[in-house]
């Protein structure tokens, strides 16, 4: 079963010609868990609704983390 993150994060001016999430992320605001894809997709459209996200300012993301083994149908 694959578990998602929905991340809010604040917008930080571009450093250059490249960001690169992995060196220098942006600051988290709020990380949430969920167990679908459908409840991560519902959280961060409660998070889109946010007037700092609306602004520009901060930006939701939707991470898929946790993929499970593929289960065999005769199991």
């Amino acid at each position: 079963m694959t578990r998602f993150l929905v991340v809010l994060t604040d917008v930080r001016p571009a450093e250059g010609e490249v960001r690169d999430e992995r060196t220098c992320p942006e600051r988290r605001r709020q990380v949430l868990g969920a167990g679908s894809r459908a409840a991560a997709d519902r959280i961060a459209g409660a998070f889109m609704a946010l007037g700092m996200v609306r602004a520009g300012r901060q930006r939701v993301k939707v991470i898929a983390v946790g993929r499970g083994r593929p289960t065999s149908p005769d199991r």
